[in-house]
């Protein structure tokens, strides 16, 4: 949640929380550059009369929740600038969405493009292991950062795994990369310790890896550069939607290049992804395959989505043809209708911006509606087969 650009994300999310929080229907596209001692705002909104919000009070307190609350380490909550170039959403944009060119009583889509969503059955939550587990381990960095169990941590860091496959089913992971910002207490020899080190393996790493893909031989790469004590903002700037494939899948199956972070539903790009990734878990939920990647692809204005698509990488029960009927006749695919199923009007993007916007679980609050399976059942039953 520290690295520079999930910092931007969740800034431009947090903006995007507080509009919907005083307008539902806002639209808003904001976009946020953080560096040493400064964060940028620009972006589109259109909101009712009336709506303002506190702009560099959000972006403040959103830097001291991720925790950039030392100002030794170049970035702090209290002394960056910030400045706002937010300024009315194009009329040109808006008169699309509002009323689409094939149905004007409906919702046009707020851009073109490509939208994917995928699932797998290789961890409960229907995501590929690798970046479910790279999602859980900076989260776990997180976790004993807050609570005090390692003091040293400080908000910067990434991770990434390895696992091994045979015959296409993961067996073990192979190497795990932490890289995690820290103070000098640590350094011995001006270079991260041994013990600071074990303590990353033990307290980090293992408690978030399933047994079953725990061996002895695992590689482990903790700071392998030797020295990580300037980092965040400071150390790199950020950008947002920077991060695209560390907020999906992991660069398991396709993306269609477009970023979620600071964006309203409108904006098909994220929410046409988060209904893909929801249809694409309910159909392996289903049991309909093992693994599912849906495209959606739709046009600015034009409300029904211009192609639907599946691939089950061959492990499906039925054709795959008659999986996407079943997906245009079970779910809805305008934007509207999305919104509508999903929930997606509510303040509940800023959390999905550290962590993964997927592999979560569905919240009190409508947060990660996407990842229910309630449609599971409804498709097995209409496709003749067992649910998992």
């Amino acid at each position: 949640m520290g690295h520079p650009d999930k910092v931007a994300d969740q800034i431009s999310d947090a903006i995007l929380d507080a509009y919907l929080t005083e307008d539902p229907n806002a639209h808003v596209a904001c976009e946020t550059l953080v560096t040493t001692g400064q964060v940028v705002i620009a972006g589109e909104v259109k909101a009712r009369a009336g709506v303002h919000i506190d702009v560099a009070g959000i972006v403040r307190e959103t830097i001291k929740e991720i925790g950039y609350v030392h100002p030794e380490i170049g970035f702090d909550y209290r002394s960056c600038g910030v400045l706002s170039a937010l300024h009315s959403q194009s009329a040109d944009i808006a008169r699309g969405v509002a009323h689409a060119e094939d149905d004007r009583k409906d919702q046009g889509a707020g851009d073109q493009g490509l939208m994917f969503g995928y699932a797998c059955d290789e961890t409960d939550m229907l995501m590929p292991l690798p970046i479910h587990l790279a999602h859980r381990i900076v989260e776990q960095l997180a976790e004993m950062r807050f609570t005090g169990e390692l003091p040293w941590l400080r908000p910067d860091g990434k991770s990434q795994v390895t696992v091994e496959y045979v015959d296409e089913r993961p067996v073990r992971v192979h190497t795990v990369v932490v890289s995690t910002q820290h103070d000098e207490s640590v350094l011995r020899d001006d270079m991260v310790s041994e013990e600071a080190k074990r303590q990353i393996i033990e307290k980090v790493i293992k408690p978030v890896v399933p047994p079953k893909y725990w061996q002895d031989g695992i590689i482990f790469h903790i700071n392998p550069t030797g020295k990580f004590v300037i980092g965040g903002p400071h150390g790199d700037s950020g950008l947002t939607g920077r991060k695209i494939i560390v907020d999906s899948y992991g660069g398991r199956g396709a993306h269609g290049g477009g970023a979620f972070s600071g964006k309203d539903p409108s904006k098909v790009d994220r929410s046409a992804c988060y209904m893909a990734r929801y249809i694409a878990k309910n159909v392996v939920a289903a049991g309909l395959a093992r693994a599912a990647e849906v495209q959606l692809a739709y046009a600015i204005g034009v409300a029904q989505p211009v192609s639907v698509t599946v691939s089950t990488e061959n492990t499906a029960l039925i054709g795959e043809d008659q999986i996407a009927e079943l997906i245009c006749k079970h779910f809805p695919l305008t934007p509207r209708g999305i919104i509508k199923h999903l929930g997606l009007l509510k303040p509940i993007y800023k959390q999905t911006a550290r962590h993964g916007h997927f592999g979560r679980c569905p919240g009190a609050d409508g947060s990660f509606s996407w990842e229910k399976t309630d449609m599971a059942e409804v498709l097995a039953k209409a496709a003749g087969v067992k649910a998992r």
